[in-house]
């Protein structure tokens, strides 16, 4: 144990394991992720590596990097849906290690940039965007090892070069990853937080590093959409318009929308909250200066995503990584002051905290079994596991809280998160069920019998194509048709679009002949889908 002490970035490559990479193929695909999928298996299967595609069309909308790599994993491993994730998983890791090395040469405390990297690693969106093969995970990361670089260009005055070059690269791959997302809601108020609280130090030996690193992340952020304008520039220009268009017409919410931001650490709730408490914590932190800078870096980052008009809870990911050091220093705040607090509303926030948890833990088996009673069989192991590891980490918390052993809580805290995902990720399942769940890949066996080729009516659901395992034309594209040639052939429509199929195919002949749903919830109960779900008509040309 003492050998893990004292290799603190060894500890936290091992506990990345449970976090990240035990079963990770266990929840179903998502709608962003199979995007990126299909992509990725286009590429492999089609030749699609830089006119990339999806369905068969041009998918232009973001940069082909994470598609890249994803595609390279399922070259290696299989198109196995947790070798199409491994990628995700390595730059979750390749943001903890870059962000573990800023910030152990910015905080004087070395176990509070240990606690920093574990809460970042055990944030709830974290996780979440570590364990999915998404875009966001992989900008923020390679973002994150181009801030280590600038910052080392400014701290020191050896290997200016190198470190201009890995700047220069790693902005390159960030960009290439989802164009200007982490160039501002990440770079920038670094960059900002940076200059005001430790400032810039220029000198002459600054300038060629600098200009190597703008001219390497120019070229290689620039290249592919040079290309891609080149050879294709018609279709770029339509995609790129709808996108600008979204930013300002899609999903928009008012400038508050993110004021609730710290919920998104899940776990770390409480804690980020308090942190943010700059007039109550600034004169309780061990380094004031650093304290300052993770909070600006925090705050300015929240400030700027709310001006862009388009919001989604996920946006939020960027914030949680200044974030999860800034919450490092009320924690070890708590690890060395705990015991000697008189004031008792100092005491409230740390006994709610650790008393939600671990009560939590001691009832989940009650609570889990009245919840899942009905769905359990074929799962009873997996939830047996779960509940004695809840109820023993349960009592632990409370344990140390009651003995004011900080340190430890927040050890078993660590170690809650752990145990929901290795024993109740196999219970997700549990929480949902569909009778007449039917995967879109069963059509296949239509299709051969019948000898019966299928298109989409109007729209195309990327976690269906990528069940369906290959490519469905659309019929009725941007409002354009592309109408079939044969004479006879299967139409896939959602229900929504029933009418509008029913008015364009009046003059066919059509039949019903069968229903595709891969909703994990049946009609009717709450997160049903209908773009999930497609009825499947046989139509024929009139004579």
């Amino acid at each position: 144990m003492q050998w893990l002490k004292d290799r603190p970035l060894t500890l936290l490559l091992l506990s990345c394991i449970p976090l990240f990479l035990i079963h990770l193929g266990e929840l179903a695909v998502n709608i962003m992720e199979a995007r990126n999928f299909i992509t990725a298996r286009e590429m492999l299967v089609d030749d699609n590596w830089l006119l990339t595609t999806i369905n068969g069309e041009p998918r232009y909308q973001k940069p082909p990097l994470p598609t890249w790599l994803t595609a390279f994993s399922g070259a290696v491993f299989g198109l196995k849906v947790w070798a199409l994730r491994l990628p995700a998983v390595l730059s979750a890791v390749l943001l903890m290690v870059f962000g573990f090395k800023l910030h152990g040469e910015l905080l004087s405390n070395r176990r509070q940039h240990f606690w920093g990297a574990l809460v970042l690693i055990t944030s709830f969106y974290i996780i979440f965007a570590g364990r999915n093969g998404q875009w966001d995970i992989f900008t923020h990361a390679f973002m994150m090892v181009a801030i280590y670089a600038i910052h080392k260009l400014f701290s020191q005055t050896k290997k200016l070069l190198f470190y201009g070059l890995l700047a220069g690269l790693a902005l390159a791959a960030s960009w290439m990853s989802k164009g200007p997302v982490s160039l501002y809601a990440l770079l920038l108020p670094f960059l900002i937080a940076y200059g005001i609280v430790y400032k810039y130090r220029w000198h002459k030996g600054l300038v060629l590093p600098l200009l190597l690193m703008l001219v390497v992340a120019i070229v290689g952020s620039g290249w592919w959409f040079w290309y891609t304008y080149t050879y294709d520039g018609e279709t770029l220009r339509a995609i790129t318009e709808r996108e600008a268009n979204n930013w300002t017409s899609y999903n928009v919410r008012p400038f508050y929308y993110y004021w609730s931001f710290f919920t998104q650490s899940g776990l770390w709730t409480l804690p980020a909250f308090v942190a943010l408490l700059y007039p109550y914590l600034k004169k309780r932190v061990s380094d004031p200066k650093g304290y300052l800078f993770s909070l600006l870096w925090t705050l300015l980052s929240v400030v700027l995503l709310s001006i862009i008009p388009e919001k989604k809870s996920r946006y939020l990911l960027p914030v949680l990584i200044p974030m999860a050091w800034n919450t490092s220093f009320y924690l070890e705040y708590l690890i060395e002051k705990f015991k000697e607090l008189t004031d008792w509303k100092e005491k409230v926030g740390p006994y709610l905290h650790f008393g939600i948890l671990g009560t939590v833990g001691l009832l989940f088996p009650l609570g889990g079994y009245y919840l899942l009673q009905d769905h359990l069989n074929g799962y009873w192991v997996w939830f047996v596991l779960l509940s004695l590891s809840l109820v023993v980490i349960g009592f632990f918390i409370w344990r140390s809280l009651i003995r004011k052993q900080i340190q430890k809580a927040l050890v078993f805290s660590v170690a809650l998160v752990m145990a929901v995902i290795c024993f109740g990720l196999p219970l997700a399942e549990t929480l949902s069920y569909n009778p007449k769940y039917q995967a879109l890949s069963s059509l296949h066996q239509l299709e051969e019998q019948e000898e019966l080729p299928v298109f989409e009516y109007d729209f195309f659901t990327p976690e269906l194509i990528w069940d369906y395992q290959g490519i469905i034309p659309v019929i009725k594209n941007q409002g354009e048709f592309f109408w079939p040639e044969q004479d006879a052939f299967g139409v896939l429509v959602a229900e929504d679009h029933l009418e509008e199929f029913l008015e364009d195919f009046k003059d066919f002949n059509y039949a019903p002949a069968g229903f595709y749903d891969m909703n994990p919830q049946a009609k009717g109960e709450s997160g049903y889908k209908t773009r999930l779900a497609r009825m499947l008509f046989k139509v024929s040309k009139r004579k």
